[in-house]
Order: structure tokens, then C-alpha cells, then sequence
């Protein structure tokens, strides 16, 4: 029997119908909880699917309020400390407001820094939740960033001076972040001056969240431990279970390349590369590796910088990536396909190096709508003339398409004796005309502090492998890769990193991208042979 077409009424009743039924089985999911974050933390397969449920990403931080507009002669200004939303009076006790945010949601990532090394950032932190006049957390800043208070490292610790804290805080309906630090434009004392940096996620209202409680978290504590130790010990949870691809070896004159190819669907697990060459420098620049997933090419990027290292071999290690001192490099990067998955190893250079691809680890995957194919893109100028004293943007990509961004390796070559790194990220997601995402300098967004202490570390999100250029002549690598704190875009994104040196100087600066995305996304990066044959300075 056939069906009449339905009116435009109809079409709308059936429509609502469907969309309060789809309500209906929100309200009727599992709310997301403490234990379901710290869950999806640890799963590398999470950030390779669209966010089910959907959620967007924010950043509250105490950058400069007089940037209000790009091409604003205030666009770069730099009193990026000690700015809050506003001055609240609790019980006779001052508190300074950095964060006030309608939920649900979850604090993913908190940042702090202050010029004070040994003791840390100044006053008490508060974090009100769903519009209690009591704080669910209450502890000295330094305490609670620092990993000595609510949760140790690696999800709260000190990594150069900086304080991080990753352990997810979710609230139900409303969060307050205070605190009360004497407030350095009252005092003018130069230690009063605070930087932060909040990041947190807002979920749609039909979405149930579990507030944070101290007696939730106490009967945490076993799931918290064995987060904590995944954390440390980051090659974990890789199952014993995928097939193996065995290495393939080859030695690669000046224009050859190493190719491996396999059948979908399914996802690469892990990715091994192995460079060897008189000028290991050079080689980790000028030799490519680029990957298609079922014909679209969304890899091109030298090796060096895809995983981490920068310029020259920089041992580290991360959640996702592992450099040693071998030269044995390795990512963790879950990349599914559909129908057929092609790696090449590229020799752009003018020596000839050893090459050894894999072995890698793949695994079966159910493609659906919500998969994503994995991306890396990079850019290189060099040389960039600075301004002192002053800021200029440097784009690090623009995408077009639906997906979600999971960080970047930046690596510099400082000119000049003077700190570099004053400069904001600046993150504009679907079209914004004011980025979400505002921060306070680069060492801040790569989780350290006050760049001129020059101390190499590793953080399961964030590291400094390379660090013999803040506040000198020599190179720097930043690198910071993200789990809850990663950042779904529906249609574009754009990754502004603000350039400002006290100095007026030549610099060379490169940026790797890492972002997943819906087939035929698109970006503005294209491969850049040039750019990778350049020789890098010594």
C-alpha cells in the first residue's frame, strides 16, 4: 500500500515527536560523572569519533581586557595577570572571580602561574558549584595545582615552575571559580600579579552531569589510582590483541620514500618510525611522513615535528607520543579508515638516511557517522622579523569542516638574548568573532611559566623537549596534545598564536597541527616541500 506524503504540519509534528523522543533518551542516559570523564581520559579511541554527547569547549583566563577586536590598537596587549570578572564580597572575605559558567559541564584543565618559583601562585581557591554558597573545593592555589593537594601527578603537578591540574570537575548546573589572592591592581605589589587559565566544557541542557562532592570523590579513590598509574606508565592500555605490521627497512637517498599500504576498515593503533643519518637535525626536518585514509591525504608533515620532537632529537614522552634516544619514535594516535590506509616515508633532503617504518598495530573498526579521519598539517616561516615589545598573529591553521582539535608541536629558533614567548593562543571556533579560547602567553598554553627557566620536562598532555632557546639564541620546542580539554567545531576552526618579543629579531618558527575530522575536511595548509628542505639553523 502506498504511503501519502506527509503535510507540512505533519512533517513538523513528526519532526518535534523525534526530537523530544531523542531529549527523552538523553535524560534517560547515564549521567556523565567523575568516573566516566576520568574514563574517557585514558580512552584513546574517544577523540577518533564525533563527541556523543556533543559538548563545546570554553576557556576562561586572565588575559588582557583591553584586547576587545582584532585590528584593535589593543588587539596585543600584554597585562595579561590578575584580571578577573569581577570582586565578590564573601562573609567579610574579598574574593576575585575567574571563572562563572552555566552548565552542565566540566572544568578539564587548569591552569596557574606567579612570580613567586618556590612558593607559587598566592591566596585560596574556591570552586562553588550549581549556586551553593559553600565550596565543594577549598584549598591553598599552589596546594591545588601543584599535586599536593586534592589529587598528585601526574594530573596535578609542576612542570617548570608552572601549576596544571587536569582532574575533571563536573557541575550539574552552574560553577564558580574564586580567589583571593590579594589583588595586584589594589596593591601594585609585583607579586600579586596572578596568571590562569581555565578550560572547561558545557554540555546541552537535556545532558544529566553528577556535581563534584567530596564524598563522591572519596569512594573515587581506587578508580583515581588506577587512572593515575595508565598516566604515568603511557604506553598502557595498548592491547596485545592488534595485528602487528611488521617494519619494513629501507636506506632512502635524496628523493626516495618507503611506502606501506593495508586494506579497511579498520584503525592504525600505533605508528613506529626510526630515522638514522649523519645529521639527525636535518633528517627529523627534511624527511616527510604523509598518510592517506580511503584517498584523501590528511598527513604531511616532517617527521621530527608529527611527533613531538621539534628540531634534532629530543627524547620525551607523552600520552600520545614517544621519542627515545635512538631515534625510535612512536605515536598512539588512534586513525580509522574505511576501505584502505597508505604511510610514506619521504626523504627530502640531501643526505641519505636509514629508514625503518613500523612495526605498527592495527586493529578492526566499525566506521559510522561519527568517525573521524586523523589529520596533521604544518607550517614553516623563516625567517619572521618580530616586533618588540609587540604582537602579530601567526596562524597556525584554518580548518573547514566538522571534527576535533587535539593540539600542536611549536618549534622556534630564538634570534635574540630576550624572551620570546609573551605571545596568547587565540582559538576561533565555527565563525566566532572573538575567539572562545584567549590565553596568556605561550609558555602558559604548553603548561609551564616564565619561559626564561629553560627546564626540558614531559606531562602526559604537555612537554618541553627542547629548551636552549628562552632567552637566548637556540631552538625550543613546545609541544601539547589534549583529552577532555580537546575542542569539537562543527563547521571551522582557526588557530591563531600570538607572536610577541621584547625583542626585535629574526626567528624561525614552525608549527605541527593535530585534529581529526569528518571526510572532506579541508584546511589551509598545503604540503610544503621547500619549506622541509630548508636547512635548519645550527
Amino acid at each position: 500500500m502506498s504511503r501519502m506524503p506527509l503535510s507540512r504540519r505533519e512533517a513538523l509534528c513528526s519532526f518535534v515527536a523525534m526530537l523530544a523522543a531523542s531529549r527523552r533518551a538523553r535524560a534517560d542516559a547515564a549521567p556523565i560523572t567523575m568516573e566516566s570523564l576520568l574514563a574517557e581520559m585514558i580512552d584513546r579511541e574517544v577523540v577518533a569519533r564525533l563527541p556523543d554527547p556533543p559538548y563545546r569547549s570554553h576557556e576562561a583566563s586572565s588575559y588582557d581586557r583591553r584586547a576587545v577586536s582584532p585590528g584593535d590598537p589593543s588587539w596585543f596587549a600584554n597585562q595579561d595577570y590578575s584580571q578577573f570578572i569581577r570582586l565578590e564580597n564573601h562573609n567579610g572575605r574579598n574574593e576575585s572571580v575567574m571563572m562563572d559558567a552555566e552548565g552542565p559541564g566540566v572544568i578539564t584543565r587548569f591552569w596557574m602561574g606567579a612570580p613567586r618559583p618556590r612558593d607559587g601562585p598566592p591566596g585560596t581557591i574556591r570552586i562553588y558549584l550549581d549556586g551553593s554558597d559553600n565550596p565543594v573545593i577549598e584549598q591553598a592555589a599552589d596546594r591545588l595545582l601543584s599535586g599536593s593537594g586534592l589529587v598528585g601527578p601526574p594530573l596535578s603537578a609542576v612542570t617548570s615552575i608552572g601549576r596544571n591540574f587536569y582532574f575533571p570537575i563536573p557541575f550539574a548546573s552552574h560553577c564558580k571559580v574564586t580567589c583571593d589572592s590579594p589583588n595586584y591592581w589594589e596593591t601594585k605589589n609585583e607579586k600579586d600579579r596572578v596568571w590562569y587559565v581555565i578550560e572547561y566544557r558545557t554540555y546541552p541542557k537535556e545532558n544529566r552531569v553528577e556535581s563534584f562532592t567530596q564524598e563522591s570523590f572519596q569512594k573515587l579513590a581506587p578508580v583515581l589510582s588506577h587512572v593515575q598509574k595508565v598516566l604515568d606508565n603511557r604506553e598502557a592500555l595498548v592491547s596485545q590483541n592488534f595485528t602487528t605490521i611488521n617494519a619494513q627497512r629501507k636506506d632512502l637517498a635524496p628523493g626516495a620514500s618507503l611506502t606501506q599500504s593495508f586494506r579497511g576498515p579498520g584503525a592504525v593503533r600505533s605508528l613506529m618510525l626510526r630515522l638514522e643519518a649523519n645529521d639527525m637535525a636535518q633528517a627529523l626536518r627534511s624527511t616527510v611522513l604523509s598518510i592517506s585514509f580511503d584517498g584523501e591525504s590528511t598527513v604531511w608533515c616532517p617527521a621530527g615535528d608529527f611527533f613531538g620532537s621539534g628540531v634534532g632529537l629530543n627524547p620525551y614522552r607523552d600520552w600520545w607520543r614517544t621519542v627515545d634516544s635512538s631515534g625510535r619514535m612512536t605515536c598512539l594516535w588512534v586513525m580509522p579508515f574505511q576501505r584502505e590506509c597508505a604511510i610514506q616515508v619521504e626523504n627530502l633532503g640531501t643526505q641519505n638516511i636509514r629508514a625503518s617504518l613500523g612495526p605498527h598495530s592495527t586493529s578492526p573498526w566499525n566506521w559510522d557517522e561519527r568517525s573521524l579521519l586523523f589529520h596533521s598539517d604544518w607550517r614553516q616561516q623563516d625567517p619572521l622579523e618580530t616586533r618588540q615589545q609587540d604582537g602579530l598573529d601567526w596562524n597556525f591553521i584554518d580548518i573547514a569542516g566538522q571534527g576535533i582539535y587535539l593540539g600542536d608541536t611549536f618549534a622556534i629558533h630564538n634570534g635574540s638574548d630576550k624572551w620570546w614567548g609573551e605571545g596568547d593562543e587565540k582559538i576561533f571556533v565555527d565563525g566566532e568573532s572573538f575567539p572562545s579560547h584567549f590565553g596568556t602567553g605561550t609558555e602558559d598554553y604548553y603548561g609551564y611559566s616564565f619561559g626564561d627557566r629553560g627546564v626540558v620536562f614531559d606531562a602526559p598532555f604537555h612537554a618541553e623537549p627542547r629548551a636552549d632557546g628562552n632567552n637566548k639564541p637556540g631552538y625550543t620546542t613546545n609541544t601539547r596534545t589534549r583529552s577532555l580539554d580537546a575542542i569539537p567545531f562543527t563547521k571551522s576552526l582557526r588557530f591563531d598564536m600570538e607572536i610577541w618579543h621584547w625583542a626585535k629579531t629574526t626567528m624561525s618558527v614552525a608549527a605541527a597541527t593535530y585534529w581529526y575530522a569528518r571526510p572532506g575536511a579541508t584546511s589551509n595548509r598545503t604540503p610544503d616541500p621547500a619549506g622541509a628542505r630548508r636547512p635548519v639553523l645550527k
